[in-house]
């Protein structure tokens, strides 16, 4: 079988989106033929022109002629759902449509996107949620779609790069760590990851309690200067700002962190899809502390592998905070409990054997 997946998200990309594709691809099912049709050279979509999405229509016309695809994956549902529905008018084409969070809840922000988005998934042979939140809203909205709709969340590598013990150290002394309590948040900082929240929470801890606490952001984005002004002054010595770090000094920190906190929230559709970060942090033996909106209950299980707050109540992410912070036994339990889920159910080996299973069935 020769699979095309058809996306404007692909690696070298960053994102995680183009993660997400770009790993499904390097473990699809070997002796399968597995190509991919993206934008990285500009030549799906013209943004300046009339109907800008009109080169990916004939782009998947001349690829599905060429090299006799089987199935295709269609990783946007607009605007590439768009030709893909169009294209299958004119030639035998069989698809799928991925949907993740973002990507649908702007699909159906004008009645004109609803209506397209309603044909697009009722030709697709079958819909692939990258959680369960989306797969949900997909089925309320379509119930007659319920049948077609198979939930593949991301994956996670089995293992974690070796840390030297000397590196950790250094990090320690560079930031002044050593017996301290570190909380981590890391990802682009807008104002979904809820990392406000957390610098509102911590300032309503008591002195007593935050002495001996530290709490590290990494990441850049638009709400960077915004996070750093909300700092109160008495608290400048307790929240490090690291700004973007690198794949190997994310790994570092999330070996020596403590906690991992991310409360992400629901803004006007804008929500987590999953949070990939939360299964890194248990791989690494962290607890976590996410928000309760979007897909996160998928990648954190509360009171099991970390806990989720309200993340909209200040004091209820605080109330998590401490909770953890004072109990050591808790976030041994579940940094280890998390560890285990997420190199039991999450390889990208498994991940990835849902979806060729899926479209299989959808012959």
């Amino acid at each position: 079988m020769r699979t095309l997946l058809f996306t404007l998200e692909y690696p070298p990309q960053i994102g995680g989106v183009a993660s997400y594709y770009g790993n499904f691809a390097s473990h699809w099912p070997l002796g399968e033929d597995f190509l991919v049709l993206d934008n990285n050279r500009g030549e799906l979509i013209k943004p300046r022109h009339f109907l800008a999405w009109w080169p990916a229509v004939l782009a998947l016309k001349r690829k599905l002629e060429k090299s006799r695809i089987d199935y295709t994956l269609v990783g946007q549902i607009l605007p590439l759902g768009t030709a893909a529905w169009l294209v299958s008018w004119l030639k035998p084409v069989r698809y799928g449509v991925f949907l993740h969070g973002l990507d649908f809840s702007a699909a159906l922000k004008t009645t004109r996107k609803k209506f397209m988005t309603g044909l697009i998934l009722r030709r697709a042979d079958r819909i692939i949620a990258a959680n369960s939140y989306v797969a949900e809203q997909a089925e309320n909205l379509y119930p007659h779609l319920a049948g077609k709709i198979t939930i593949v969340n991301p994956g996670v590598f089995g293992g974690t790069p070796n840390i030297l013990e000397a590196d950790k150290e250094n990090l320690r002394v560079k930031y002044g760590l050593s017996g301290k309590t570190i909380l981590f948040s890391l990802g682009r900082l807008v104002k979904r990851k809820g990392v406000d929240r957390v610098i509102q929470a911590i300032s309503r801890i008591t002195p007593e309690e935050l002495e001996n606490i530290v709490y590290v952001i990494a990441g850049g984005g638009p709400q960077a200067e915004y996070l750093r002004r909300l700092v109160p002054t008495r608290l400048r010595d307790k929240i490090i700002f690291l700004g973007v770090v690198t794949e190997t000094e994310k790994w570092l920190w999330l070996t020596i962190c403590d906690i991992f906190i991310m409360p992400s929230r629901d803004i006007a559709g804008d929500f987590e899809g999953f949070g990939i970060v939360y299964l890194e942090a248990n791989l690494c033996g962290k607890p976590v502390i996410a928000g309760n909106s979007g897909g996160v209950r998928d990648a954190v299980i509360d009171g099991v592998t970390g806990l989720t707050a309200d993340s909209e109540n200040v004091d209820d992410i605080k109330e998590k905070i401490l909770t953890l912070i004072s109990n050591p036994d808790k976030r041994q339990a579940l940094g280890q409990a998390g560890r285990e889920r997420a190199i039991a159910q999450f390889s990208w080996e498994k991940q990835t054997a849902k979806i060729a299973k899926a479209i299989k069935l959808a012959r």
